[in-house]
């Protein structure tokens, strides 16, 4: 009987256990199924990764498989599965398939013959599973195959698959599972070259320091089918993870960092199993400038220099300051003298010449009028002693600044005023005493405003004696100043134009926050090296209050 099929090109035939026949055809036909006189034909649309058939093969549990130019392809749960290069397999082209007693898998390919599990193919198949890690067994040149030319496959008696090549007939004795005896061979490193130089490696090898290229060989000596062994390695320090060498025999790094690292080397021959050879230790200690302690004392250093900078800065800063005070004191002190030198000098000899004219005058109106007017010139020229006298001295008489201030406040105080609560943190300095004088009259013309314009309830004053800054609160729960006056647009309101003349002579800030109905703020502020000397001890908290304080 014959029974026609479109495709001529049969290259591989077999059985199944139901008696029907299976056909594959190499030039693209697929597989044909042949039960009687009936053909049923399975290409690429019922799951076929390649048409182009090479071998059909059953194994004792029924299963189909047949080996085609895109994998391995098995019909299982009425499905047909394909596996390839990407699940593991050594080449995409499958020619030739056996199982032995071991429930696994042979296929012969163009990259080797491969041994599978076939419990890997079903859980893959049933998606429990992305890798087949099947065992690789490298091809010789015996067992190259030729265009057209397709090995066919047996098992013997003995459960060994056997293979037929173009020009040879191969045996593989097929390993016991879980017998480690497929990689009983030694393996070894063999040279370490640092820089293009070999060292010796007694399990431990110190690197010069500042080296560039490290080189590491090893092998393993394999005397059935060498070209099967592959190998991985890792340098702990370095790698991540291991690095798949396959059969390279050489580990290159370059311009490792100080320190200490760990090379293992691991080699397999393709039975599933991985040993690791004797691990070396690398040790490449550091430049000088590479250690920790060089680093910090770099950063000790560089922090040093900013520090002194910063000194030199303030010191800068305060020489400048003290020479623009020194300048207003010798301004001042040279005002006093010419007031005193000149202007009182010719009051005096005028009043002298003006009492002999009284003195010469009879009893009348006449000497009444320079009588009053002799004692209204004594007044003016006390008043000129008292203004030469401010200026050779300082405003206030103490060099307490919180003092001062609540001397201030009690002339200020009236029938009616404000309740005033004064508070120093800190202990306190002695201040230059034309700045002194500079953050008395600030101060003052604060709580002369604060008294007679804010309508407040309360008034607080703070001085902060901080080791690095000076600072002065001075605030009221009033009505708040005008945006106007606080601009210093208006005509006739120049207490507050004053205050910020005289903080931005001194190098000072003075900040003031205010609003309708919301009270005023004003702060001043001036940094310690310009105020005082040396940083104080502990601060401290003494609270000055008189009737309540501020809610």
């Amino acid at each position: 009987m014959e029974v026609l099929i479109p495709d001529k090109n049969i290259a591989a035939l077999a059985e199944d256990h139901a008696g029907a026949i299976w056909a594959g055809s190499y030039t693209g036909g697929g597989l044909y199924r042949i039960t009687g006189e009936k053909v049923e034909h399975f290409g690429r649309s019922d799951g076929l990764k390649s048409s182009e058939v090479y071998t059909v093969f059953e194994d004792d549990q029924g299963d189909l498989w047949s080996g085609s130019a895109g994998g391995l392809v098995w019909l299982h749960g009425g499905k047909f599965h394909s596996v390839d290069s990407r699940q593991g397999l050594p080449s995409n082209q499958v020619f030739a398939i056996a199982d032995d007693s071991y429930g696994r898998l042979w296929i012969a390919t163009f990259g080797g013959i491969a041994s599978i599990d076939k419990k890997n193919l079903t859980e893959w198949a049933e998606g429990r599973r992305t890798q087949l890690d099947p065992t690789i067994y490298r091809a010789t040149d015996e067992m190259r195959f030729r265009y057209r030319v397709f090995p066919t496959a047996a098992r013997s008696d003995d459960g060994s698959p056997w293979f037929a090549f173009a020009t040879s007939v191969s045996e593989v004795i097929p390993p016991v599972p879980g017998s480690p005896q497929g990689d009983n061979f030694p393996w070894l490193i063999e040279d370490v070259k640092v820089d293009g130089v070999s060292h010796e490696h007694p399990g431990r090898l110190r690197i010069p320091p500042g080296a560039r290229s490290l080189e590491i060989a090893y092998t393993a000596i394999a005397l059935t089918n060498p070209e099967s062994v592959h190998f991985r390695y890792r340098l702990d320090g370095a790698d991540q993870a291991w690095v798949n060498a396959d059969a390279r025999r050489v580990a290159f790094y370059n311009n490792l960092k100080p320190g200490t690292y760990t090379f293992t080397v691991s080699a397999s021959s393709g039975a599933g199993q991985w040993r690791n050879a004797p691990a070396l230790v690398l040790e490449q200690p550091p430049y000088f400038y590479q250690t920790t302690w060089f680093k910090i004392a770099c950063a000790a250093a560089f922090l040093s220099v900013l520090w002194a900078l910063y000194r030199y800065r303030v010191h800068q800063i305060a020489r400048e300051f003290n020479a623009r005070l020194e300048e207003r004191v010798g301004e001042r002190t040279r005002l006093a003298r010419d007031l005193h030198d000149t202007l009182l000098q010719s009051f005096q000899g005028l009043m002298l010449r003006l009492q002999v004219v009284d003195d010469l005058l009879p009893p009348g109106r006449a000497k009444e009028q320079l009588e009053q007017t002799l004692e209204r010139a004594d007044q003016a020229i006390a008043e000129g002693r008292s203004a030469v006298h401010d200026l050779r001295s300082s405003t206030t008489t103490t060099n307490d600044l919180a003092q001062a201030l609540r001397a201030a406040a009690d002339e200020l105080e009236g029938e009616g005023s404000p309740t005033f609560r004064l508070v120093v943190e800190g202990p306190p300095r002695e201040l230059h005493p034309i700045l002194r004088d500079d953050v008395y009259r600030i101060a003052r013309e604060a709580l002369r405003n604060a008294f007679n314009h804010s309508r407040a309830h309360h008034i607080e004053a703070e001085i902060s004696y901080g080791e690095r800054l000076l600072r002065l609160r001075i605030r009221d729960d009033g009505r708040g100043i005008p945006a106007e006056v606080l601009e210093g647009g208006r005509s006739g309101h120049y207490g507050l134009n004053g205050m910020r003349e005289r903080a931005r002579q001194i190098g000072a800030s003075l900040e003031i926050w205010s609003g309708g109905g919301r009270g005023t703020e004003i702060e001043f502020s001036v940094g310690g090296a310009i105020a005082y000397g040396k940083s104080p001890g502990l601060p401290r908290l003494r609270l000055f209050r008189k009737e309540g304080g501020m809610k």
